[in-house]
């Protein structure tokens, strides 16, 4: 497990992440996105 945590810290790190990250933030600020994140998370919960 600590290896995969440490990829995923590295790839944060890179220059491809750090886009990745950004994108996601806007994303998340976007509320029109937001809801359609909580809808997807509301369908994934239900189906355990």
């Amino acid at each position: 497990m600590a290896g995969m945590l440490d990829r995923i810290k590295q790839f944060a790190r890179s220059p491809q992440g750090r886009r990745a990250v950004e994108q996601a933030r806007r994303a998340a600020a976007d509320p029109r996105k937001r809801a359609q994140a909580q809808r997807l998370l509301g369908r994934l919960k239900g189906r355990h």
